[in-house]
This record gives structure tokens, C-alpha cells and sequence, in this order.
């Protein structure tokens, strides 16, 4: 009984002991194969390649379709408006005739008074020249009886232009945009008749802010939509700029002309995008890149898998792409993502499978490379 008993404790302490083996053993594999309890993964970033474009800074505006030959004929007289002879969208020459003013009331009876008097100052002119000639009058009654003559025959003249209706005429060739009176209509002197315009002085017209005011020049590329052909994008250039500001809106007036023909009406409504400053070969890189910092704006570089920020001077911005001035080359790899957080230096690692070297492919196409940059437009 007491060997049972002693063969019993040995079994049970060999069972032991290779229980105790086995599970040291997969204690030791689960922490060979476990990285080391304070390592961390490197936070993951995406990144985008700095490259080269053109970009512009443009100034948004709206405006409309306006003539800069204009003319509101208006009546020389007072009387009944007779024979208008031209309705709205009609096109007239120089010196058609638009419409009549009548003649004054009253004014036949005038005439012929007038009439009757130079017939008496005529005959009296005849027989005092006889008498004269005769010495029976002195030669002073001649020149008396010549005056009245005269001052009668000065005032039918007057009485009978008074008498004929007066015409309106186009000063210059165009179309009638309104016509503000009717057949019969009484009018004043100096009552606004009918308006017309030359359509060859069509222009689209806009005001500038004040703030923007000294940067705006004549010859400045203009892009250019009218609502009224909506799927269009045209070109122009500003014509004229005004050599003041409106005191009131605090804005300054432009005149913008089509590159090419388009059929433009007054009143048409225009949205311009005028191109103040235009920057060749200018290193870009995403808006996503630039961090704001207490100490001013940086971009953090990708380089052996480690985040450098470098401090940048922007320029133009142009949708969600940004000049890079000074801080940033050609070729960089700048994180775009996951960037809000990084300190200089930090160990970091590309998400989404990317590959050491790779960018997020960007819809921009690169420009020619060059050293820094060509400008163009703006103001010197």
C-alpha cells in the first residue's frame, strides 16, 4: 500500500512538471512574436507632390450690357405731337424724320394780318419812292416808309416758320429703344419725346470696390458670362476705366468689351471674373498642406519617413491650390492629411497603402519648370 501510494506522488509530479513546460513554452512564442508594450505605430499621412502651375488671382464682379451713345430727343416747342412715323427696335439713319410737333393755334389769322400789312407797307414803300423822286416828299420819308417795310416782312418771316410744324430728326444712326408720347399728345417745350441708342456703343459695364479700385487698369483680361447664353464662357478686356469713384457707392466704373462678336442687348446681365495678377510657373501645392502655427504658416515635408515643417510665404490662391512662394521646392512630398497634430520631426507613415515616394494624384496640370516664377497682369 505504501509503494501504491508513493508510485502515485510520482506520476503526479511528472505530470506537473510537463504541464508547467508546456505552458512556459507558449508563454515564451506569444512574447517573442509581440512588439514591445511601449512601441507605437507612427501615425498615418497622405501626401501630395509641390509642383509647378499657373495660377491668378481674379476679382469677381457683375454687371450689365449698357450703350455709352444715348440720346432722349425732347420737343422744341409746345404743340400736339403729329406723324409719329418710328416705333421701339426701329433702326433710323441720321436725319430721319421721327415725328412733328404742330403748329400753334391761332397762328393763320396772325399770318394773315401780316400778310395784309406787308401788302399796305409795299404799296406805301412805292408811292413814297415816286414822291421822293418827284422832290415832293424829303428823302427822309423814303427811308421811314423802307424801315416799316422791312420790320413787317421780318415778323411774317418769323410768324410764317412759327406756322409750319417742327420736325424731330435722328442726330445719328441707331435704334429707338422707347417711344414716350402719343399721335395728339399735347406736349411742352422741352418734353422727352422718344430715346434712342447707337448699338455699336453696346459695352457691359460694372463697378469695381474701392479696395480694388487702384489695381484695375485698361487692357486687363477679362473672363466673361452672360446669362443669356449661360453654357458660354467668353473672353474680353477692360476698355475703360473711370478716373474717379462713384461718392456714394464707393465704386469705380469699368467698361468691358467681347473679344469677339456676340449679339448683345442693353439690359443683358454679365458675370466677370477680371484676372488682376497671373503667376507662370509657380510652385503649388494643395490649401490641405498649409498649417496655421502661432509663429505664421507651415507645411510639413515628408522625408525618411520622418515630418519636417518648414515655414512658407504664400502668394495667390486659386481654388484649393495655393502658391508657395518661399519654403517649399518642386518635387516635395507635403502632407495633406493627418497633418493638424504633427510636431517637427515625427516619425510618420503613409495610410492607404501608398508607397514611400508616392503621391495623391492631383487634377492639376503642371506647368514648365522654372526658377520662381513669371508674372503677369497686375499693376507694377
Amino acid at each position: 500500500m505504501k509503494k501504491r501510494i508513493i508510485l502515485i506522488t510520482i506520476i503526479i509530479g511528472v505530470l506537473a512538471a510537463v504541464g508547467l513546460f508546456l505552458v512556459r513554452g507558449i508563454f515564451s512564442d506569444t512574447s517573442e512574436n509581440s512588439p514591445p508594450v511601449n512601441q507605437k505605430k507612427p501615425p498615418g499621412v497622405r501626401v501630395a507632390s509641390a509642383s509647378k502651375a499657373t495660377v491668378s488671382r481674379a476679382l469677381e464682379l457683375t454687371g450689365s450690357v449698357e450703350p455709352y451713345r444715348v440720346a432722349q430727343l425732347a420737343s422744341p416747342a409746345e404743340g400736339p405731337v403729329l406723324n409719329i412715323r418710328v416705333r421701339e427696335g426701329d433702326r433710323v439713319k441720321a436725319g430721319d424724320a421721327l415725328l412733328s410737333i404742330g403748329r400753334k393755334k391761332g397762328i393763320d389769322a396772325l399770318i394773315a394780318s401780316l400778310r395784309e400789312d406787308l401788302k399796305n407797307e409795299e404799296d406805301n414803300l412805292g408811292r413814297t419812292r415816286q414822291l421822293v423822286a418827284s422832290e415832293a416828299l424829303p428823302g427822309e420819308q423814303l427811308d421811314q416808309a423802307r424801315a416799316a417795310f422791312e420790320k413787317v416782312r421780318a415778323q411774317l418771316v418769323k410768324a410764317e416758320e412759327t406756322a409750319l410744324d417742327y420736325g424731330v430728326i435722328a442726330p445719328w444712326s441707331g435704334v429707338v429703344s422707347r417711344v414716350l408720347v402719343k399721335e395728339g399728345e399735347f406736349v411742352a417745350p422741352r418734353a422727352a419725346l422718344l430715346e434712342m441708342y447707337d448699338p455699336a456703343s453696346l459695352v457691359i459695364r460694372a463697378a469695381v470696390p474701392e479696395k480694388h479700385a487702384a489695381e484695375i487698369a485698361a487692357g486687363m483680361h477679362v473672363e466673361l458670362r452672360l446669362d443669356a447664353f449661360p453654357d458660354e464662357i467668353m473672353q474680353g478686356r477692360i476698355e475703360r476705366v473711370y478716373p474717379y469713384l462713384d461718392t456714394r457707392l464707393r465704386t469705380r466704373t469699368i467698361e468691358i468689351i467681347p473679344a469677339k462678336p456676340v449679339h448683345l442687348l442693353p439690359g443683358m446681365f454679365a458675370r466677370l471674373k477680371v484676372l488682376l495678377k497671373t503667376m507662370h510657373e509657380a510652385v503649388v501645392v494643395p490649401s490641405e498642406a498649409l498649417v496655421s502655427t502661432p509663429k505664421g504658416r507651415v507645411v510639413f515635408v515628408m522625408e525618411d519617413g520622418k515630418a519636417f515643417a518648414r515655414h512658407v510665404e504664400t502668394g495667390i490662391e486659386e481654388g484649393n491650390r495655393i502658391q508657395i512662394v518661399s519654403g517649399v521646392q518642386p518635387g516635395d512630398k507635403v502632407i495633406v492629411a493627418g497633418n493638424e497634430k504633427l510636431k517637427d520631426g515625427a516619425a510618420v507613415s503613409l495610410a492607404g497603402g501608398e508607397k514611400p515616394g508616392q503621391a495623391k494624384p492631383q487634377n492639376r496640370a503642371a506647368a514648365p519648370a522654372g526658377p520662381q516664377g513669371k508674372v503677369e497682369g497686375g499693376r507694377p
